[in-house]
This record gives structure tokens, C-alpha cells and sequence, in this order.
């Protein structure tokens, strides 16, 4: 594959998944990602073997590996003046500094903006937070939980107002994963920045702009017309305006989803598909006010064919329906999915057990090539021969670790 970050150092003084994940990005196109973790605890991350009733092997921990792979792991305890001055040291030979602390402990262990910047003038700084670097709630730390789901409005908008209380959130790391693109996004252009203006900029991605952004359409619609779309209860039929846009239950309990957006050019089409060539013919369902007219009858009359048949039937047999439509699937099914094996969209990389572990790859392909990436490193595995890499000698080596600032 191209690797458009050939090159590139990031230095990445973070833990969880929301910012790290921005560093797996990276490291996937090319760039050469130092994690720093604590020498001791390392990554705090590491630590959650059981997620949601679910118990991890330490040595395959998906929860690290999703956003770690690719990069190195070297363990430095920042709060000593000596884990100071080596993370300066390092920052001299970085492009970006990638951190998701929160601002009193940035000042405390002295890896704010200004620490980081005085060794390296020319380096970009990107923050990922909460709530955002402004604000009362700058101090205020999240997770995707909190400020992606929750507080965002997210939760709200997903629940059908019938439902008792707010529906959870349904999988790990789900904002804090696309969190971590817009951050690799933007460093990607402060980079492009640095070297058409010689500038080096600072940038920010919060958890709840992560989340408006992903809501941009339904609040934008809310702040210009005081309405919002919400979710509702399911159901097997059409929208009231439009009966080709809906879930749609097969004979087996499965779903078929309709999602033609301008349907005036489909309807003969999607009838035929559906076997309902008669309605195709039906001078009531002619032309797009035809079909908003008698919406409900139209609707009525998919639920019943649609229902009539099993779900591997619809899937098979409206494959060459013009009209756009999708199986609703689960996770695992998209593991077996042709389309996303045939774009890649898994990765293998060699664990120390000599088994492979699949990884999904991050979204953006460079020239068709698949993704070639490596295991997420140990804690501190790359200690030593980093810092030999970049000019220490052995006996400062030797101080560093005797002081308890490196592991």
C-alpha cells in the first residue's frame, strides 16, 4: 500500500481508545507512532479483560490491539523530571504530539502545549478531549459513554419515545473510534499545513463535537425548524410519504431494508422485483404522487410479499433490483460478507502465539492496496532499542531506568 505517512513521528502520550485510536490511523498509513505508556502500569486499557460479559486473553487483547497496532511502545513515567527530559528529547525528533489528558495533568507532568513546543518549536500538537480545550468543562474527563453518547443527545435521538428510558450504548469504543479519524484527519492536514506555510498548528477534537458532527443533519434541521427526527419503535412497513423506504420483515424474522430516497424512476421496477407486477400496472401507484397518494397501500402490499418469502431468498433475488435496498446483518455476519472481504475491510496481524488476529481495518484505502500493519506492541517493549535508535547511550539508558523513569 502507499504509505502516505511514510516518515511522519508521532509521539503519543495518551491511553484508552478515543485518542490512540487517532495513532492506529496514522500508524496504518505509514507513520512511525511512539506510544508512551507508564513503565510499570502502562496503558490503563490494558487492564479491562472483561467488557460487557465478555473476558479477554491479555496476551490477544482486542480492546489494545484495534487501537494500538502498528506502533511502538515505550515506557517512560513522565511525572519524574527525568521522564520530563527524555519525552523533550524525544519530541525533538517528532512531527505531532498526540495526547488525551486532561489539562491539569498536561501542567502537572509538564507536557503541555508550552513544555512540548520549547523543545520542539516546529511540532504539531493535537489534543483529544471530553468536552473540548474551552470552557468550564475543559477539566472535565469522558469517555465515549458520557460525551459521545449520552450527553451528545445520541442516546435521546436513538430511543423511540415508548421505551421506558434511554437505550445504552450498544458497543465499545463506538464514538471514541470515529473520534479518533477526525483526529487523524486533522493532523493530516496541520501536517500539510506545516509544510505549505512552514506553520505548525495546534488542533482539538472533543467527544461531543465528534458526536454533533456524526448529528449534523438532524440538528441543523433542529435549530432551523425546532424539529427533530427521532426514532421510532420498529415495525415491518414504508414511510407515510414514501412506501419504498422502511425495514420490511421476511417470512424467517429477518429484515430487508428499502432506502430509495427519490423513488419516481424505481416503482415499476421494485414491483416487479417484489412480484407484485400488478401494482406495477395499477394506474393509483403511476408516478411519484401516485405513490405518496397511497402511501399506505403501497406499503401494505411490500409488507405482505416481502413477508411471504425467507430472508436468503430477498437477498439473493434483489441483487439486480435498481433500487437502492440492504439485509440488515449483524456484526459477525459482515465477518462473512463478500463486499467487505472483497475491499479489505478485515486485517490479519501476527500475534506472538503465531495465531492471526483480525483487525478491521481503519476506512480509507490508498490505490486498492490492503493494509499492512503488525501487533499492537507490549507495554514498553520498545524501550530500549528506541532510545539507542535516536542516540542514547547505554549508560544513560542505565541511569534512566535506575532512577525509575524508564522501564
Amino acid at each position: 500500500m502507499t504509505q502516505v505517512m511514510k516518515g511522519v513521528r508521532v509521539l503519543e502520550v495518551a491511553q484508552f481508545t478515543f485518542v490512540p485510536a487517532a495513532g492506529a490511523v496514522l500508524a496504518d498509513w505509514g507513520a512511525d507512532v511512539i506510544k508512551v505508556e507508564h513503565p510499570v502500569r502502562g496503558d490503563t486499557q490494558r487492564g479491562f479483560i472483561n467488557m460487557g460479559g465478555v473476558t479477554l486473553d491479555p496476551n490477544r487483547h482486542t480492546l489494545i490491539e484495534h487501537p494500538n497496532r502498528g506502533k511502538r511502545s515505550v515506557g517512560i513515567d513522565v511525572s519524574t523530571p527525568e521522564g520530563q527530559q527524555l519525552l523533550y528529547e524525544i519530541a525533538k525528533t517528532a512531527d505531532v504530539f498526540l495526547t488525551n489528558y486532561l489539562p491539569a495533568v498536561r501542567q502537572k507532568n509538564k507536557f503541555d502545549i508550552e513544555h512540548i513546543r520549547a523543545a520542539n518549536p516546529n511540532i504539531i500538537y493535537a489534543r483529544g478531549s471530553a468536552y473540548g480545550d474551552k470552557g468550564e468543562e475543559r477539566e472535565t474527563g469522558g469517555f465515549d459513554g458520557t460525551a459521545f453518547w449520552s450527553r451528545s443527545g445520541i442516546a435521546h435521538t436513538m430511543t423511540p419515545p415508548e421505551l421506558p428510558g434511554p437505550l445504552p450504548q450498544g458497543m465499545p469504543a463506538f464514538g471514541d473510534s470515529i473520534g479518533g479519524m477526525f483526529i487523524a484527519g486533522g493532523i493530516s492536514a496541520a501536517l500539510f499545513h506545516r509544510e505549505k506555510t512552514g506553520e505548525a498548528a495546534e488542533l482539538d477534537v472533543s467527544l461531543l463535537s465528534t458526536a454533533w458532527w456524526a448529528c449534523g443533519a438532524n440538528l441543523a434541521q433542529g435549530m432551523e425548524t425546532g424539529v427533530v427526527s427521532r426514532n421510532s419503535m420498529p415495525t415491518s412497513g414504508g414511510q407515510a410519504k414514501n412506501p419504498l423506504m422502511g425495514n420490511f420483515w421476511t417470512s424467517d424474522g429477518e429484515t430487508i431494508n428499502l432506502c430509495m430516497v427519490t423513488p419516481g424512476h424505481l416503482i415499476r421496477d421494485t414491483f416487479e422485483h417484489l412480484g407484485l407486477p400488478e401494482a406495477a400496472n395499477d394506474p393509483r401507484f403511476v408516478g411519484l404522487e401516485g405513490l405518496i397518494a397511497h402511501a399506505g397501500e403501497v406499503s401494505d402490499l411490500i409488507v405482505k410479499a416481502i413477508g411471504a418469502k425467507p430472508f436468503h431468498y430477498w437477498r439473493k433475488h434483489l441483487k439486480t433490483m435498481k433500487g437502492q435496498w440492504a439485509p440488515i446483518q449483524s456484526l459477525m455476519d459482515m465477518t462473512t460478507d463478500e463486499q467487505a472481504l472483497a475491499n479489505d475491510m478485515i486485517v490479519e496481524v501476527e500475534m506472538d502465539d503465531g495465531k492471526p488476529l483480525r483487525l478491521v481495518r481503519g476506512p480509507v484505502q490508498f490505490d486498492h492496496a490492503p493494509v499492512k500493519t503488525t501487533r499492537a506492541p507490549q507495554a514498553s517493549e520498545h524501550t530500549e532499542t528506541f532510545l539507542m535508535e535516536i542516540g542514547l547511550e547505554w549508560d544513560r539508558i542505565e541511569s534512566l531506568k535506575a532512577a525509575g523513569a524508564i522501564a
